[in-house]
């Protein structure tokens, strides 16, 4: 880290204004109810942040003034986000909509653009998205030092997937700079999520998910190491495309990219955990699979919601360690092709209408004492980055920051901001994980900084 950026840690973010900005539109009050599928997210927030070069056409007033007007507009359509969640008689969350609005904070830090440590978004990013207190998502626009802005947002998980939050921001950017209408109007049809009558009990759903009741009780760390910290990484394209050849086999053929880097991650992971005096002799990777192409034919490029899947699977440390990255990618394959189906995402909605009111979560989720590392891979690599131009020009830097607090770590690869053919990576794993992941993998991994950026 360079001395400017050093000095920078403990810049400090000064609230300046504090809007609540409604539908432009009058809605009628309406009650939304989750589907199935949103209902086995717990109460998560997520947070997506944008940076932004000193505009050159606009002032600052007029780029917040131009953000609230366009936001005030886009919430006609995703009018799920001006509502509210409660609670409804079951004790299941429900979304009111009655245009109660999106928090609005106007701030300044006293940092410049290139002295932020984007690297460790827990000292960066955390500070310049929003504590969202009430609502479905607030909104901080922050104005930097040297003039350059920063749009974060912080939203309710059990309302939206990324690919939701996607359509939200490049829908918001659309009216930003008057290209209307918006090329993605969303749908909330909540019918196409319904359980199927009657209702088909496959047993490979209990393999994979549980009532929260049946989770353990949460493990306590004393050791720094175990803390879960939060890092951004970029990968040059090359590097990747080593990793897919490595990965593939004439045998089976090419893997996705996707698929070889997970299980690239899953043997660093086992190798870290096989240095625990402590013998662990198991480790769990989830992917993160969206149903929109498998259940939806006409709306699922404009379905607004949860369609989300974690299927995982479970090696042996020995194995993981041992055997080649094509026989670990194989394993990533087989897991997820059982689950990459129609008729996965059916039996999961009626999985899960015989659990509720008991909300329910992905078994990766569930880590005992007997069990290893455990983390989950989300693909953001439909993140649109460089489309999120509200009219200034598109962003230095993007990224979702997801530091959820449970136990198994997080990993999100997007497009880079400065070529999407690189990968942006989002890691969310324990600081004894990440700093032998630095020491293994330098090659692959690198620390985000101003110089891959260009600021």
């Amino acid at each position: 880290m360079g001395e400017a950026a050093e000095q920078a840690r403990g810049f400090h973010v000064t609230t300046t204004r504090k809007q609540v900005i409604t539908a432009a539109l009058p809605l009628q009050d309406h009650w939304l109810p989750l589907s199935n599928l949103d209902l086995l997210l717990p109460p998560l927030n997520v947070h997506v942040c944008f940076c932004y070069k000193k505009p050159l056409h606009f002032t600052n007033t007029v780029a917040y003034e131009t953000l609230k007007t366009a936001l005030a507009e886009t919430l006609v359509s995703y009018y799920a986000f001006a509502g509210e969640l409660v609670t409804n008689p079951t004790g299941e969350p429900e979304i009111l909509c009655n245009n109660r609005g999106v928090d609005f904070v106007e701030a300044g830090a006293d940092v410049e653009l290139r002295e932020l440590n984007l690297y460790d978004p827990d000292e960066s990013i955390a500070k310049l998205v929003p504590i969202k207190k009430h609502g479905v998502i607030a909104i901080q626009v922050t104005q930097l030092k040297c003039g350059s802005i920063v749009v974060g947002c912080t939203f309710d998980h059990r309302v939206a997937d990324a690919y939701s939050m996607n359509m939200f921001l490049l829908s918001w950017a659309e009216i930003s700079r008057s290209d209307v209408p918006i090329s993605c109007v969303p749908s909330f049809r909540r019918s196409l999520l319904n359980p199927r009558r009657p209702l088909v009990m496959d047993p490979s759903i209990d393999q994979i998910y549980m009532p929260v009741t049946s989770l353990p009780p949460p493990q306590e760390t004393t050791n720094p190491e175990n803390l879960l910290a939060s890092r951004i990484y970029y990968i040059k394209a090359n590097a990747l495309q080593e990793l897919q050849t490595l990965a593939s086999s004439s045998k089976n053929g090419k893997r996705t990219k996707l698929e070889s880097f997970s299980a690239f991650l899953w043997k660093l992971v086992a190798e870290h955990a096989a240095k625990d005096p402590v013998p662990i002799k198991t480790s769990k990777l989830g992917i993160v699979v969206d149903g929109r192409r498998r259940l939806m034919e006409k709306e699922n490029n404009t379905y607004f919601g949860n369609v989300l899947s974690v299927p995982f699977g479970g090696q042996r440390i020995d194995d993981l360690i041992s055997k080649p990255l094509s026989w670990v990618t194989e394993e990533v394959h087989r897991f997820l092709k059982k689950s990459v189906t129609k008729e996965h995402f059916l039996n999961l909605i009626d999985w899960v209408e015989t659990c509720r009111p008991t909300p329910a979560v992905s078994r990766i989720y569930s880590v005992g004492s007997d069990d290893g590392p455990a983390f989950v891979v989300s693909s953001g690599r439909s993140f649109p980055v460089n489309q999120v131009d509200f009219g200034w020009g598109s962003p230095v830097f993007g990224s979702y920051h997801f530091p959820w607090g449970g136990s198994a770590g997080y990993v999100m690869p997007m497009p880079s901001s400065v070529d999407d053919r690189d990968w942006m990576v989002y890691l969310h794993l324990t600081k004894g994980q990440l700093r032998f992941i630095e020491e293994e993998a330098s090659h692959v991994l690198k620390p985000i900084d101003n110089d891959y950026l260009k600021i």
